[in-house]
């Protein structure tokens, strides 16, 4: 039901095909990220319009709100939010670091307060794969334990080694799940944790590919609070100790400069809450960076955002115009720089693939890249 197959590389960039049961997805791709079953501000129809491929929710809050049962009585995720193809959902381990203060976390799993209603909660890696059956969602992640980037190698170790054990509890509980009659057709990812410490990264790739059997691998923790510089530097090392045959998703990672570069470095999939966050603060993706759509010099301006781009957005409306939908705070000005940024991200993806494919991926992304940087980043 789901295999992944390379069709072209330059340098370690790869162009493939990672096929499930609801599709076929072209890698590289950008996921956007759909938290609570809607990508904020976008209808499935727009998605499908810029040609988005497999979307991301998360487990942690549609278990809190609506509840999973529930979703699973309505058909599962795919009926409820009207996305016919692939989703992946996410575990809750980011939440386990984001909502660190709400949280208690020992060998069984993690105990919280719901940030909603302050009710107590206990994850487990038993419940989660539970949590992510109901669901419903093609690609399914293990339970993980996400720490702060820059974490000793103690911390470190403590927190890749219990996502290891997790992980074996998560595959037991996988399979007693899915031997049952009418259970959906799914795949687990296991994620590599290790903080920034390439020995604890190796050892946590190698010791995942031995149990053997995943159709694809995560690497997380990653994007959390660490220098660039060290984050390039373990996907690097991952790139390394990953099987070269199955997928590789870097998780929470969305930035353009960073697509490029984890492209670069053996990455296929990518997700990120940023588009729509930017989008929802006034903020557009443009090959010249980031840039402010509040600044006063858009009042007259008739170009679009982008010169060239295909999105609904662009195609249709003005930089004065998208100027006075958000200083006027009307939700439209939102919903098309949401809409913009996200289709900036997936058609960069797309380029990439064909960059790959022609034999130019690596010159194409570095006179990219430099145009990217040459701009300072919009006040």
């Amino acid at each position: 039901m789901f295999r992944f197959a390379i069709h072209a590389s330059d340098g370690r960039a790869r162009a493939g095909t990672f096929h499930t049961p609801r599709g076929v997805v072209d890698t590289p791709v950008f996921m956007p990220v759909g938290t609570l079953a809607t990508v904020k501000a976008l209808d499935p129809d727009e998605l499908r319009g810029m040609h988005a491929q497999i979307i991301l929710a998360n487990a942690y809050h549609l278990h809190l709100r609506p509840g999973d049962e529930l979703v699973q009585r309505l058909g599962g995720l795919h009926r409820f939010m009207a996305w016919r193809g692939p989703i992946l959902t996410d575990s809750g381990g980011f939440q386990v670091f984001s909502l660190a203060s709400l949280n208690k976390v020992d060998e069984e799993g993690v105990t919280f307060r719901s940030h909603i209603d302050g009710s107590s909660r206990h994850f487990s890696p038993e419940g989660v794969m539970r949590i992510e059956t109901n669901l419903g969602a093609d690609v399914i992640m293990q339970f993980d334990h996400v720490i702060p980037g820059q974490s000793e190698h103690a911390a470190a170790r403590d927190a890749s080694e219990r996502s290891i054990r997790w992980l074996a509890r998560c595959r037991d509980e996988f399979q007693r799940l899915h031997a049952l009659p009418d259970a959906p057709q799914q795949t687990l990812f296991p994620i590599v944790q290790g903080g920034i410490h390439q020995d604890l990264r190796r050892a946590a790739a190698r010791t995942i590919a031995d149990m053997g059997g995943w159709d694809g691998y995560a690497i997380g923790g990653l994007s959390v609070g660490e220098a660039k510089p060290d984050m390039y530097a373990m996907i690097e090392t991952c790139d390394d100790a990953l099987p070269a045959d199955r997928p590789r998703y870097l998780m929470g990672v969305g930035y353009p400069e960073d697509l490029l570069e984890g492209v670069a470095r053996g990455v296929d999939l990518f997700d990120c809450v940023a588009p729509t966050r930017m989008g929802r603060n006034a903020a557009a993706l443009t090959p010249d960076g980031r840039v402010n759509m509040r600044r006063a010099e858009f009042r007259e301006d008739d170009r679009p955002v982008v010169e060239g781009c295909a999105c609904g957005c662009c195609r249709r409306f003005s930089r004065a115009y998208i100027r006075h939908l958000i200083q006027a705070d009307e939700m439209l000005g939102a919903r098309l720089l949401s809409q913009h940024n996200v289709h900036f991200l997936i058609a960069l993806m797309r380029e990439a693939r064909s960059r790959i494919v022609a034999g130019t991926f690596a010159s194409w992304s570095r006179e990219w890249l430099a145009r990217y940087h040459s701009q300072p980043t919009s006040p």
